[in-house]
Parts: structure tokens; sequence; C-alpha cells
């Protein structure tokens, strides 16, 4: 096939080349009269795709194979704490905190970030076992792709796409007002303004574009190099915080928290689910495990170690800025600037707006980094074009998806406000968070040959409870505004299936580095409260959701799908020295079963039991 020749030099083999080879090797789309063919075996082929999982030494040897060069191994658990820190504190807090206290949740937005960052840590949790476990830069569609299939890994990798680009199209946007803040200036007289285009996306911003194109060239260039620029960043950004908070507690007044929560507590947790904005990033941490030097003892630190930082900080931002000003006063754009203003420090807000920008300005880089190695992954199996996963020899850096992934970064920054960006973005993070503790809990438990019928079964059942039980406890919240009654039914549901889950079916793998603690626990907790989270996002972020889950669908169903099927049909072809199959990827589909793949040796392989699967 047009990428199995001569043991996968079909995909190693090519430079910096751009041609139609570099985009479409695969057979299906080497004529129409096979792409006419592909396209009548989607049903049989979509099958195969969804049942089929990966095995972790095909995602840390063959997938890293497919690159044409390695990542440089540089980084260690100071600098993952350093992205962490950097990937995380940004527009979240620096510009959320204030809309949401305004407007959702009043002085309880402190509340508001310690049910956000509980849920966060849940996901870190699940995260890094995943991370030590498969050091690859995929993330998390390499840990959906082991544990719960191509196909599924898919539709959260394009959502994960999503999250990146959205991000990093935010945090952009936020620069662009805190920089207004420092020039003494409105964020709107740096924006052009198009009447002819709706009011969410008619306040054009060049200057986010500028700032995006700087960002490139620096995660372009080296690794090593954007965690040490990173780091001197981040510094400095660490001192402003204290200086916030320092300040902010000076100049504190208890009446402002007489009013502690005025939207009660339906808006505390509807302000967690826009506030889980400012910890996403910690998952552009996972990707750059592959440029760790010892992922069992470095990712654990740093992403956990990274993320008790950045809780404990957001949640002394929140307690001063509500203590500063009356929670009706904070204003929406620049709030720690304005409350500032507002005491007689007019001198701070500049202070404010410089930590500002170089915390967005780490946001972005880490943020560029994790998103570039996502997409060299994905590409690395076909489902994005393997043009999208070389990785230059000079650099060590993945220099395509780098600047495609940015690109794209660009032009939604340049046309779409914040408020649209948040709730979209939050959306697609709880919903990949879910999906990862739900790979968590399918590792521990499922293993192929391992696990019995009768515990399969068992494992099937609880974690549907688990599922449908919080998904019930989220539609309730959603649809009853002073309802009790349900909880006391959807809630006892998670937990007994969570406690079967937990007495009645063995564990199948134990982690052999590094684990999370309290299985299943922990994992049921974070698909519970993800989900719980969702349920408080509005209808129109949903809408947006679901267009873009379909699209995702689409080009799944006329590429993806095909070229995947047709790479993986080749390694298979190319693995002859094994033991069939089953050491490349797992499935309940056997190619050798099907008329149009027939045995590259010449004998039915359906006979043979090490081509089975684990379904």
């Amino acid at each position: 096939m047009g990428v199995g020749n001569n043991e996968g030099e079909g995909v190693r083999r090519r430079g910096c080349s751009c041609t139609k080879d570099d985009f479409l090797p695969e057979e299906s789309f080497q004529s129409w009269g096979n792409y006419v063919r592909a396209l009548k075996e989607t049903p049989f082929r979509l099958k195969d795709r969804v049942l089929t999982r990966s095995h972790d030494s095909t995602e840390i040897h063959e997938m890293k194979a497919r690159s044409q060069h390695e990542m440089k191994k540089t980084l260690n658990w100071w600098d993952l704490i350093w992205f962490g820190i950097g990937a995380v504190i940004g527009a979240g807090i620096f510009v959320l905190t204030g809309l949401e206290a305004r407007n959702t949740a009043g002085p309880a937005v402190v509340l508001s970030y310690v049910v956000s960052g509980f849920s966060a840590m849940l996901s870190v949790f699940c995260y890094t076992e995943f991370a030590v476990e498969i050091p690859v830069a995929g993330g998390s569609f390499a840990y959906l792709r082991v544990e719960l299939g191509d196909f599924m890994a898919f539709i959260a990798a394009g959502n994960i796409l999503l999250e990146y680009v959205i991000g990093g199209a935010a945090v952009a946007r936020s620069w662009t007002s805190y920089f207004a803040t420092l020039c003494n200036k409105q964020p709107e007289d740096f924006r052009i303004l198009v009447r002819s285009l709706s009011d969410d996306y008619g306040h054009l911003d060049p200057i986010a574009v500028v700032v995006i194109a700087v960002i490139c060239v620096l995660a372009i260039l080296s690794t090593k190099g954007s965690s040490r620029f990173n780091y001197v960043a981040s510094i400095i950004h660490v001192v402003v915080i204290l200086f916030i908070i320092i300040a902010g507690f000076s100049k504190a007044d208890t009446k402002n928290y007489a009013d502690f929560a005025p939207y009660g507590v339906r808006g505390v947790f509807k302000a967690s689910a826009v506030l889980f904005f400012a910890y996403v990033g910690f998952d552009a941490v996972s990707t750059m495990a592959e440029e760790t030097k010892n992922p069992a003892r470095d990712i654990p630190i740093g992403l956990v170690g990274s993320m008790l930082i950045t809780t404990t900080a957001y949640c002394l931002l929140a307690v001063a800025l509500c203590l500063m000003q009356p929670y009706q006063n904070i204003n929406v754009d620049a709030p720690f600037s304005v409350a500032f203003e507002a005491v007689g420090w007019d001198w701070a807000k500049y202070v404010v707006a410089a930590g500002a920008l170089k915390g967005m300005t780490t946001v972005l880089l880490v943020g560029a980094v994790g998103q570039a190695r996502y997409l060299t992954h994905i590409a690395r199996t076909h489902m994005m074009p393997p043009w999208l996963a070389q990785v230059n020899g000079k650099t060590g850096t993945p220099v395509n998806a780098t600047i495609v992934m940015l690109a794209a970064t660009a032009i939604i920054a340049f046309f779409t406000k914040l408020e649209i960006l948040s709730d979209l973005l939050s959306i697609s993070t709880l919903f990949i968070f879910m999906l990862v503790a739900m790979a968590l809990l399918v590792r521990r438990y499922y293993v192929s040959g391992v696990t019995t019928q009768v515990n399969r079964i068992k494992l099937i059942v609880c974690l549907a409870l688990i599922l449908m039980s919080s998904i019930a406890t989220a539609a309730y919240w959603g649809a009853s505004e002073h309802g009790k009654i349900g909880y006391l039914i959807t809630v006892p549901i998670w937990f007994l299936a969570t406690l079967g889950l937990w007495l009645f079916v063995p564990h199948a793998r134990e982690p052999k580095l590094w684990g999370v603690p309290l299985v299943p626990w922990v994992p049921s907790a974070s698909i519970a409260i993800n989900i719980f989270l969702l349920g408080s996002i509005d209808k129109a972020s949903f809408a947006r959701f679901g267009v873009w889950t379909g699209i995702l669908l689409l080009y799944y169903l006329f590429f993806g799908l095909h070229a995947s099927y047709d790479t993986a049909m080749a390694s298979k072809e190319n693995d002859n020295a094994v033991v069939g199959w089953k050491k490349m990827e797992e499935g309940a589909v056997s190619s050798a079963t099907h008329p149009a793949f027939p045995s590259v040796n010449g004998t039915d392989d359906s006979a043979n039991p090490t081509k089975n699967s684990q379904g």
C-alpha cells in the first residue's frame, strides 16, 4: 500500500515536501476507483475502527517512528512544573474571574474555583498515570486510542484540537485587552469594528494575530528554549501574582463579603463550569511526556505540583479581588487593574497589566507547544494528513503541525469574542476529561485474555450505571431549579455502581510505575463532576459543540476512517515476523476475514487465535 513500503519507510522517507502523497498517501486515495471501493466498505471499516484498540507499545514505538526524527528528551520535573504554571495561569484568572464574580457567583467565586480545581485535580491524576505508562506526544488521544478505540479517540481528538485553538484565541484576545490597559486605553481602541458582521464576530483583533505569530516562531525554534523562556516569564508572573494577593489583602474591606453568595449554590456551580477554562492547559504538559527525561518521576511531580500551586493561587486571587471591590462594581474586561484604581492605587494597574501579559504569553507558548505535539501524534495514525507528523531534524520540533495549529488559532482570535470562546472551550475540555477518566477505569479493569466474560459484563454494567446516573444528575440539575428528590435517586446509584466496581470486579492490570490512588473512586468521581459541570453550560454552546462534532464525523467518514484503516492494514502486513496483528493493534474485526484483504501468507488468519481481538 501507499504507506507500507519497505517496513514503514513510506511514512518516514518524505522530507519537507508538499505533494499529494504527503497528505493522502494511502491506498484508498490512489485513484477514484480505489476511493469508491473504500466508500462502499465504510460500514465494515467503521466497525473495525470502532472496535480496534491500540497497544501501549504501538503508541510508544511504531507511532513515534512515523515522524522521521525523534523529539529531543530535554525536560525534567522542574521544567514541567513551570510549564504547568505557564500553561494554566493566564486569561482565565485575569479575565473570567471578574466576569463570573459580577454576573454569576459574587464573592462565592472562590468556591467556584475550588470546585473546578477539585475536578481538574481528579483529571490530573488520571492523566498522570497514562502519561507515565504511555509517554508519547499524543496525550489523551493516545490514551483513548489504547483503551476506548480509534473512533472515540478521533472524536475526542477533534474536540481537543478545538479546545487548543479556542483556548489560544481566547488568551490572545485577552492579551490585547490587558495591553490596552498598559497603554491607558480601552481594549476596543485596538480593535477594528466591522458593522457588516454580527457583534460576536465583528470586533477584529490584529494585535492578537501578531502575538500568535511571534509565539509560533518561539515554539518552532526549540522546546528547551521555549522552556527557558517560559521559566523566566513565569517567575515574573508569580512575583506579580504575589504582589496582587498581598496588596489586595492590604486594601481589603470585609464589608464586600457581607453578601457572600448572592446567586446561591446554582451560581457557584454555573461559574465553576465556565471557570474550568482557567484550568485547561495542564493536558498540554502531558503531551510533553515524549520529551521528558524520566517520565515515571518527572510527570507526577510536574503535573500534580503545578496544579496544587495553581489552584491555591486562583483561590487567593479571587478572594483578594472580591475584598477590594463590591462584586457589583467589578470590571469584566480588566478586573484586577480597575480594582486597584478603585482603592486609589492607580499605578498598580500597570503592574497587574504587565503581569497578566506575561502570564498570557506563557499560556500561549505552552499551548502552542502542546497542541502541535497533539496534532503530530494524530497525524502519525493518518487520521490527519501524515505531512503534519513530520518532525524537523534540526530543531527536533513538529514545524508543520505548529504552523497549521497557530494559523487556525490566529484566524479565530481575529474574529471571535471571548464570551463565545470560553463557554465552548469548557464543553470540549470537560467532555475529554470525562473520557480520560472512563479510559482509566477500562485500563485497570479490562485486559484481553485476563478479564473473564463475567467480570467484563460486571464492568460494562457498572460503567453504564456510573455514566447514566451522572448524566441524570446533571440533567436534573439543569431542569429543576429547586428540586431535590432526583438527587436522592441518582447519587446513590452512582455510589452503588462505583462500590460494586470496587468490590466485585478484580483489577486486570496494575500500574507499572505510578498509579492513581483510590481506584475506582477517583476516576468515577472525575466522570461524575465533569458531567455535572457540563449540565451548567448554556444551550447555545452545546449547539456549537454539536455542529463541530458533526463536522468531525463527516471528515472521519470520508477521509480519516479510510486513511487510518489503510495504515493499520499496512502495518499488519509489514509485521510478518511477529505473532499476528495483535502486537500492532487489537480489534474485534480482523482484516484477514474480509475478502478485500486476503492474508499476507495466503492462509486464513481467522483460524489463528492470535489474530483475534479484545474488542
